[in-house]
């Protein structure tokens, strides 16, 4: 008899890696940065890979930067928003993208917890990927696996 792979044996190698595919985590940030080898910071200290900040225009409106670097080489096509739901998503492809050092002005703006929402989402779906895959090594079988057998 096949050895299963189920959502519960998934959940019981995930806790033992710290996780878990149904509860969220108060640490998210933490073992993202740690695994993605990224830093989120507000503090401007030192030059950032990738920097997301306001600035406002010369008639008084106020607009969004993402861009690479510090900002001082801004394409205006490509690195400036009107709006800052859209920066969630530049956040979030940031912390992929092998930036070293992401600089925000405002860690507790509602786009960065989207995008760290977005990214922990994407983070456990590739963990259950991986154990899965180490139980399929193991010679488990998938439970489709043996209802076609």
């Amino acid at each position: 008899m096949s050895k299963i792979i189920t959502e519960k044996l998934i959940e019981e190698k995930l806790k033992e890696k710290g996780l878990s595919m149904y509860e969220g985590d108060d640490n998210a940030l933490e073992k993202l940065q740690t695994h993605y080898e990224f830093e989120l910071t507000d503090s401007y200290n030192r030059t950032p890979d990738y920097s997301i900040y306001t600035e406002t225009t010369a008639d008084g409106y106020e607009v969004f930067v993402a861009t690479s670097g510090d900002g001082r080489n801004i394409c205006i096509n490509e690195d400036v928003y009107y709006y800052d739901s859209d920066l969630a998503q530049a956040l979030y492809d940031a912390m992929f993208d092998y930036n070293e050092l992401i600089y925000v002005d405002d860690l507790e703006a509602y786009y960065v917890q989207d995008a760290i929402e977005q990214a922990w989402e994407s983070f456990i779906t590739d963990m259950i990927d991986e154990v899965e895959n180490e139980l399929i090594e193991q010679g488990y079988v998938t439970e489709n696996e043996t209802e076609v057998a």
